[in-house]
């Protein structure tokens, strides 16, 4: 098996579907050299010791895939779509593993017959139509039994139903393989903010954003953690902010966060990390705490289709943290942002 991923959580997430045993006996994990975070994410997976018949490198993307299995975490890259376009025959057998809420978007695509291209992205003739193609190649992989999701996010019933029809199979994990390794140390802040790449991405305004995380340490110390796709500017506003210890993108945050104690808490805008971090912290005690995004934050840049996924996303990651386990009350300074 060949996995190519372009993130620490799609790196993740290819080692659990290793570890369970979907993606066969022995595995071998490129991961993209290029992409910033990556090469430390990388290292800190082997430190924790990888199963066995794992392999993990860093290297390109090829040009073709090979023609057995393939475990890819971003079917909306160009660089995968590129490879797989160009294969002379499409691998026997792809499982798409986690790469935040674009796994959700994929299924939904998948399931709709639309071309394979991200929300927010130029529009261009090209680009469509290379989308198209690579989501008309996972299709007929799909009817011919070979197309897998292995997921940790929560589908809905009509969507798996969907799924199903079309032939993709769900194979689901909650991080077992990590949840196995030996406890992490962890920040000592009673609260760590997950950053989001929003304001990075110029979809929300920056200085909501800060006042927002500004709001949230007014309750005491916090540990920020900033999305592998951060804003330095942002980062080094939220430095001057008295209590706010500002971290280095790196490993996913399901593994440096794992070893956080009862009465510690986690706050993060809608994101994978809201739906994949209570796998891990609710039964260790630790709250996990979603919060929308106030409308006045967004900017012209934010589609109404991206702000309705995110919306729908925070509604599923309200419901997935609801437990008894609670951390304390969130700052009323955060009120006044939104």
């Amino acid at each position: 098996m060949t996995a190519l991923v372009e993130s620490p959580l799609q790196l993740l997430s290819a080692v659990e579907a290793h570890a369970a045993g979907h993606a066969g006996a022995r595995s071998r994990v490129l991961a993209r050299a290029d992409v910033p975070a990556l090469a430390s994410a990388v290292d800190d997976v082997r430190a924790l010791g990888l199963p066995g018949g794992l392999s993990v490198d860093l290297a390109p993307v090829p040009r073709r895939l090979p023609h057995d299995v393939v475990v890819v975490g971003d079917p909306f890259s160009g660089a995968f779509q590129s490879a797989l376009v160009r294969s002379l025959r499409p691998p026997t057998r792809i499982v798409v593993v986690d790469d935040g809420l674009a796994t959700l978007d994929l299924a939904h695509r998948l399931t709709s017959g639309s071309s394979l291209v991200r929300i927010g992205a130029p529009p261009g003739s090209l680009r469509y139509g290379l989308g198209a193609l690579a989501a008309l190649r996972m299709r007929r992989v799909a009817e011919a039994g070979g197309l897998s999701l292995c997921t940790a996010l929560p589908l809905d019933p009509d969507l798996r139903s969907w799924l199903r029809l079309l032939g993709i199979g769900v194979l689901e994990h909650g991080f077992e393989w990590l949840r196995g390794r030996a406890p992490a140390s962890a920040p000592a802040e009673p609260t760590v903010v997950v950053g989001s790449p929003l304001a990075a991405d110029g979809l929300v305004q920056p200085d909501r954003y800060v006042a927002w995380v500004r709001g949230v340490a007014a309750d005491g110390p916090l540990r920020y953690v900033p999305h592998r796709r951060h804003d330095p500017r942002v980062s080094a506003l939220l430095e001057q902010v008295p209590g706010v210890e500002v971290d280095t993108p790196g490993a996913p945050v399901e593994m440096r966060l794992r070893g956080l104690r009862p009465g510690q808490r986690v706050v993060t805008l809608p994101s994978a990390a809201a739906l994949t971090l209570p796998r891990v912290l609710l039964p260790r005690g630790v709250a996990v705490v979603p919060h929308a995004v106030p409308g006045s934050w967004w900017t012209d840049r934010a589609t109404p289709e991206l702000r309705h996924r995110l919306t729908a996303a925070h509604e599923l990651a309200t419901r997935v943290t609801a437990s008894p386990v609670a951390g304390p009350p969130l700052h009323e300074a955060q009120a006044a942002v939104s």
